[in-house]
């Protein structure tokens, strides 16, 4: 990976690969989810602990069926599913079919493969009679033997008693001296074992070795997540333009124009329309929104029919109401902004709760950060017209209803109904420019 950061930490559309890895077998159904951790324990330890897995440390890396040791088999009873932590792209379903497959009829070991074009150094699945009767590696394999597209993924499922069988009969007598969970397979077909070949979808063998590898799979995980929208109905001009997480919710009839990111938890409701280049970042968004051109909205809840942009800016802890306008070049920070309410164009509102019906004129600010470097609350209540080119140095509370004259700097509280005005007074001389500018010399 050419990085510092452990190659499972490497974030596959918005989420490091581990996490995805373990949250499809947890929403799959798996009782108790068990990570082998290696290089950077402590950093993997951090993001997955949470997620409800446990974590046991590889001492030294020794093969994939040393790893499968150090996690303490002994101790599990029942069905055993084994994934690869840098594989992100296996779902849910995935899973599911391989526990179908399991449980269908009495077997040994479910083994899952995939069909590539090009199978590369994977291992290759010997079929004799359609029965599996070897992995070949491909360092070792011959001619007609690279020649097979069956691959096998590394994804196994069986029984924790046979598992315990196998593992200590598995050698590390090879040029690697390494121990390969791969002898499972070979164990099994010595001792008459069956083997049930799961043949999925090629996205199963998506490994992640480089920073290419890293990009392609990201790439494949957010064309998964857009189709998936898209077939719940929501409408995508260009889905290979846009970067949707795999934990984003949009509902149905909702317009996504190219160039749209979409991270985090974010809730988008049904009938919205997001114009491209907008970016959204664990926000609530609910029905009948419009975000046009350019946004940015993070950690925010846009009320249904308000219209957002283009190229507004609205921060975390703001709350935009019902059928409100924030226009182009606004940005809201910890703002209540009120159902109805409007500040088309060219304004910042920070710490503030703004009122029903109120309108904020181009080019007000709040002067919510004072000298004392604390951060103080500008209210504006409700029907109020503040005019354009408006400070208000907070802390500061406007009344329902009260008319700010365009130009004031307000800095004392304001009666309901009250207009306010604070400017400076406007002086006319007349033919003062004819006296004190020269004329130009013939």
């Amino acid at each position: 990976m050419k990085s510092s950061l452990p190659k499972v930490l490497h974030p596959v559309a918005g989420s490091p690969m581990i996490s995805r890895v373990v949250n499809q077998a947890r929403l799959a159904g798996a009782k108790e989810v068990r990570v082998v951790l290696g290089y950077g324990e402590a950093l993997v330890r951090q993001v997955i602990e949470p997620l409800g897995a446990i974590c046991f440390k590889q001492n030294e890396q020794r093969g994939t069926a040393d790893a499968v040791r150090s996690a303490r088999p002994e101790n599990l009873e029942g069905p055993v599913l084994i994934l690869n932590g840098d594989h992100p792209l296996v779902e849910v379903a995935d899973i599911k079919r391989v526990c179908e497959d399991f449980f269908s009829a009495p077997k040994g070991i479910s083994l899952v493969t995939a069909t590539l074009k090009n199978p590369g150094s994977f291992g290759r699945i010997v079929r004799q009679d359609g029965d599996v009767k070897a992995i070949v590696e491909a360092k070792d394999a011959s001619g007609d033997t690279l020649k097979i597209r069956e691959i096998n993924t590394g994804i196994y499922m069986l029984d924790a008693k046979l598992l315990n069988d196998f593992l200590p009969k598995i050698s590390n007598e090879n040029a690697q001296g390494e121990f390969y969970l791969t002898d499972i397979i070979r164990l099994a077909i010595e001792h008459r074992i069956a083997i049930s070949p799961v043949n999925l979808g090629k996205h199963v063998a998506v490994g992640v070795n480089s920073q290419i590898d890293l990009a392609r799979a990201s790439k494949k995980a957010y064309m998964i997540k857009a189709e998936k929208l898209m077939a719940e109905g929501v409408v995508m001009i260009d889905p290979s333009t846009n970067y949707i997480d795999e934990q984003v919710s949009i509902g149905a009839s909702t317009v996504i124009y190219p160039g749209v990111f979409i991270r985090g938890a974010t809730r988008i409701g049904s009938f919205c329309v997001i114009e491209p280049n907008v970016f959204i970042n664990t926000a609530v968004i609910e029905d009948s929104v419009h975000v046009l051109l350019g946004s940015h909205l993070e950690g925010c809840a846009i009320r249904s029919k308000a219209s957002v942009g283009p190229y507004a800016r609205i921060r975390p802890d703001t709350d935009i109401g019902v059928d409100a306008k924030v226009g182009n070049f606004v940005e809201l920070k910890k703002v209540k902004f009120g159902a109805g309410a409007k500040a088309s164009h060219l304004t910042y509102l920070g710490d503030a709760e703004i009122g029903e019906n109120t309108n904020i004129g181009c080019g007000t600010i709040t002067c919510n950060y004072a000298i004392d470097h604390k951060k103080y609350k500008t209210k504006i209540g409700k029907n109020v017209f503040v005019g354009s080119d408006t400070q208000f140095v907070a802390p500061v509370e406007i009344g329902d209803g009260a008319i700010i004259g365009s130009g004031s700097t307000i800095t004392k509280n304001v009666p309901a109904n009250a207009l306010a005005v604070a400017r400076g007074r406007q002086i006319i001389k007349e033919n003062f420019a004819a006296q004190k500018v020269p004329t130009k010399k013939e």
